[in-house]
């Protein structure tokens, strides 16, 4: 049986090993084992931060499989299964034949994915019945709204007049139509300017005449309906811009990719949907779990220090900016370790960075990779999510803002538009959801080892959905003045 053979050969390569493990290794083999076994729908969640050596507790029981798979990766972890993970297995004598590229791989060897080449295998009809793994749950999302996503560079309008030389005229007209209106956005060169369907509607009909279109415009052209998004990133230094196109809700565009397959999804899923089974996103891609699995015991077993004053501006007030530097020179006086200060807001943050040099110097630098043993990096959410595992442990993380997104993002407007024609409430079933998974894993190396975290969002107790916010962060200790430390 499977599930027995997978746990019998993992547990002899953790014994051979001797390294502290991963409490839930057998659990997850056995899980996986059960899936691949029963060709059926297995999600399993764990807590934010939980340590990458789980890994080899999902590739194990594939070794020993008999079924056809597919594995979709990201670029970082394709790169840690083949230079980490598959010479574990090799030294044990566990063969994991891997097979990358767009062709379907032979029979016997498992299919390494980029979401990209998901998409174009499963379009293309070369899946076949293979099941499908696919870690990183928690960025699934995203991550296939990028691989659909569609960006026009300067040279594609250029590559476009020149395959179309009778329509030469009008595009560029259009294209200075659509030039002048980006360029006239008071915000251009800050923040994305959104395009409304209306202006794009010129352009579109004229492509409907044309044929045929070079790429990316035939991809353009198809990527039609309420269903996508498209806005305009400015370079103010060379004057250009770029366009970019990407569906609002891309699991509802690839619904039932996994219908009449097994599939395993494994991610860390944090914030409301722990409690209410398989997340909204899931489900519409067609997930139907037979099995879903909590792994990982709380992280913490101290509560975290909470520093978050009472009666602290709103973010729109303007003595935020203020009361922000002030709390930060506080808060990193006398601190011996990393701190790290997350803040969205690009204006913000380079004036809080300005700031705090003036007053620490050269330890303090903006989404810095490199910092000294006392350093201060000020960086976005974004950037800290994906570089956190290969900083140091901060000593403590100043929330400046909380990761709410704004509605000044043309992605996120279209959502929340979205979300009111249909009369839903979209602050808590799109942005606070959001903001409590991104909070619960921006805290885990801090929940690792140890350390403080103070909120100065002054919306954390001024709104009523700050208690949400709180039980997010449990277990937790207030801190009502700041010591040394």
């Amino acid at each position: 049986m499977l599930e027995a053979s997978a746990h019998r050969q993992l547990k002899a390569l953790l014994q051979g090993e001797g390294a502290e493990r991963w409490p839930h290794h057998l659990t997850l083999s056995r899980l996986v084992a059960r899936s691949l076994r029963r060709q059926d729908h297995t999600l399993v969640r764990l807590v934010p931060g939980t340590d990458p050596s789980w890994w080899i507790g999902l590739l194990v029981p594939l070794a020993l499989g008999e079924t056809p798979l597919a594995l979709v990766v990201s670029d970082a972890l394709r790169q840690r299964l083949l230079q980490v993970e598959w010479p574990r297995l090799q030294a044990v004598g566990l063969s994991l034949p891997c097979w990358q590229g767009s062709t379907a791989a032979p029979e016997g060897q498992l299919w390494l994915l980029s979401h990209q080449e998901l998409l174009k295998a499963w379009r293309q009809g070369s899946l076949g019945p293979r099941q499908l793994v696919i870690p990183e749950a928690e960025k699934l999302e995203w991550q296939l709204r990028q691989a659909m996503g569609i960006r026009l560079e300067p040279q594609d309008w250029d590559r476009l007049r020149r395959s179309q030389p009778a329509a030469e005229d009008s595009l560029l007209k259009l294209h200075q139509r659509l030039s002048q209106r980006i360029f006239s956005h008071p915000g251009h060169g800050r923040q994305p300017v959104a395009l409304a369907p209306e202006e794009e509607a010129p352009i579109r009909q004229l492509l409907s005449l044309l044929a045929p279109l070079p790429d990316p415009w035939d991809r353009w052209l198809a990527a039609k309906g309420e269903g996508w998004c498209s806005w305009a990133e400015v370079d103010p230094h060379l004057l250009q811009w770029q366009g970019h196109r990407q569906p609002l809700a891309p699991l509802r565009e690839l619904k039932g990719l996994l219908g009449g397959r097994g599939a395993i999804l494994v991610g860390e899923l944090a914030g409301s949907d722990r409690t209410q089974g398989p997340p909204a996103s899931a489900l519409a891609l067609g997930l139907k779990p037979a099995v879903t699995v909590d792994l990982g015991d709380p992280p913490l077993a101290d509560p975290l220090p909470l520093y978050a004053p009472l009666r602290q501006p709103l973010p729109n007030s303007p003595q935020f900016a203020e009361h922000l530097l002030d709390q930060s020179r506080r808060l990193v006086l006398g601190q011996a370790g990393l701190t790290i200060v997350l803040l969205d807001d690009a204006d913000l943050r380079r004036r809080l960075t300005s700031g705090l040099a003036a007053e620490f110097g050269s330890r303090v630098g903006q989404e810095s990779t490199a910092p000294e043993s006392n350093g201060v990096i000020c960086c976005r959410w974004s950037w800290w999510l994906d570089h956190q595992g290969r900083l140091p442990q901060p000593s403590q993380l100043i929330v400046a803002l909380l990761p709410i997104a704004s509605l000044e993002d043309p992605l996120t407007a279209a959502q929340v538009n979205e979300l009111r024609r249909q009369g839903r409430d979209w602050f808590r079933e799109l942005l606070l959801p959001d903001a409590l998974n991104r909070l619960q894993r921006g805290l885990a190396s801090l929940r690792r080892q140890g350390g403080r975290l103070a909120v100065l969002d002054g919306r954390l107790r001024a709104r009523s959905w700050g208690r949400q916010v709180f039980s997010a962060l449990e277990p937790w200790v207030q801190l009502n003045r700041l010591l040394p430390r």
